[in-house]
């Protein structure tokens, strides 16, 4: 698709179809992405021996993993809504010198992360609520990752940037061979090769390697509006700009780490090894329902980016409300599986009774108010495609920081490992109802700045 028919799409296209064009692909990718993690866990679930004890290690590994993540979206999702709000201006070499920044920020923070990570792996994993039994399992997991992440990183952010440009098939290609990959190497590296948890996670940074190539050779040929170069000079100001909208997603990120670490020595505590298997047992299968909301805000960031650049704000209202529409629909349905077959969905992830018979119970409880989610996660990513991540930053660092974090600390102190599974629904409840207030309140400005515009291009030019 060349640059005009794409530019012609996002201004004036109707929104519901543009809306399923570009979240579609978006959806399908999130979805088989979400099958490096949950692959991972089914078949190290139903490993012979140690399966819980696997699964936990896994579980304590998940917490700087959320950091590697964060890495990516700080400048991946940074300079990808950067580049649809500057390709709606008209403004390419903006957007072409935002890319290649965003790269060299990439390149820097990735190496620094890996070498930390593999000095330290054994301190951070017990930071993060290991146990002497099941750190083994998080140390041979987390060490490969690391050295998968100095090209996954790359391969994630990419994702972004070539669906800020117009080409969400291009991305969700490059995650369905990744996710492909995965699932096939994962019982051949475990079972065949008996390489246990060492094999799930070489599978994995293989898989996204894969993924990697597909992704740079697409910015290698003449499909691509941004090109791979070393900004000609280069600007502390453009980075700060990235920074400014992929701090939020950044920032949920990290406070997922801090938060997972909290949890796995919280369930330590109150709940041993065993709870935390369990959590990360039940943690999979909500993934699957939250992963298609992510793609959904993937397809709606380069219409929401690119229309509010161009000022069209009616459109920015409709494609919002649509998608939140859509994510409350899908949680909906999630919550009534969850409360109706929990112990089904969790015998999907591991053939552990103690885990199973845990999981089904926790699960029920933590994810109690599920269908609220969708509205938070649609917002947060609204305001951060309209270049307004400090909201965004906002609500994401006051539900973990100020409402989960001390749910997580105190609630087990009256009602033991309940209290840690009811952190969560009352989090969503209080959240919700503060992203909404927000939510409204830009709304109406959308409405003032719209109306604004009808009325200067009403208005006859005058003459001196």
């Amino acid at each position: 698709m060349n640059q005009s028919l794409r530019e012609q799409q996002l201004r004036e296209k109707p929104i519901k179809p543009l809306f399923w064009q570009f979240s579609i692909p978006a959806i399908t990718g999130m979805m088989v992405q979400a099958l490096y993690n949950i692959v991972d866990r089914i078949f190290i679930g139903h490993m012979p021996q140690n399966s819980a004890l696997a699964m936990g290690g896994l579980g304590i590994a998940m917490p700087l993993l959320f950091i590697m993540m964060g890495v990516s979206m700080l400048f991946g999702i940074g300079s990808g809504a950067n580049i649809s709000i500057r390709l709606g201006e008209k403004d390419h070499p903006r957007a072409q010198k935002i890319f290649s920044h965003g790269l060299v920020m990439l390149a820097i923070s990735t190496v620094l992360i890996v070498l930390i990570g593999l000095w330290q792996t054994d301190p951070i994993l017990r930071l993060f609520g290991a146990t002497e039994r099941n750190l083994p399992f998080a140390r041979d997991y987390l060490r490969i990752i690391l050295i998968g992440n100095l090209w996954n990183t790359f391969a994630f952010a990419f994702t972004h940037t070539i669906r800020a440009e117009g080409s969400p098939k291009v991305a969700m290609t490059s995650m369905i061979i990744g996710a492909i990959t995965n699932t096939v190497l994962d019982p051949l590296f475990i079972f065949g090769l008996g390489m246990g948890v060492k094999g799930a996670a070489y599978a994995t940074i293989i898989a996204q390697f894969l993924s990697f190539l597909w992704s740079l050779k697409y910015y290698l040929s003449e499909q691509s509006l941004m090109k791979i170069k070393w900004p000609s000079r280069f600007n502390a100001g453009v980075v700060l700009t990235i920074m400014a909208i992929g701090v939020s997603p950044f920032f949920i990120q990290i406070a997922g780490s801090v938060v997972g670490a909290l949890m796995n020595n919280q369930l330590k505590a109150y709940g041993g090894e065993l709870a935390q298997s369990a959590y990360i047992a039940f943690a999979a299968i909500t993934q699957l329902f939250f992963m298609p909301i992510f793609g959904m805000n993937q397809g709606l960031q380069p219409i929401v980016g690119f229309n509010y650049g161009a000022g069209n704000f009616s459109r920015v209202k409709q494609a919002n409300k649509f998608g939140l529409k859509v994510a409350s629909i899908l949680t909906l349905v999630g919550w009534v599986g969850v409360m109706l077959i929990p112990e089904f969905l969790v015998r999907l992830v591991t053939n552990d009774p103690e885990v199973i018979a845990l999981s089904a119970e926790g699960l029920r409880i933590f994810e109690s108010a599920m269908f609220l989610v969708g509205i938070q996660f649609i917002s947060n990513n609204f305001f951060h495609s309209i270049g307004k991540a400090k909201i965004s930053f906002i609500l994401s660092v006051l539900r973990q920081f100020a409402i989960v974090a001390p749910l997580i600390i105190f609630l087990p102190r009256w009602f033991g490992l309940k209290g840690i599974w009811l952190s969560t629904p009352i989090a969503d409840v209080l959240a919700t109802a503060i992203t909404v207030y927000f939510l409204l309140k830009e709304y109406r400005l959308l409405d003032e700045l719209q109306a604004k515009k009808l009325l200067d291009t009403s208005q006859p030019a005058t003459s001196d």
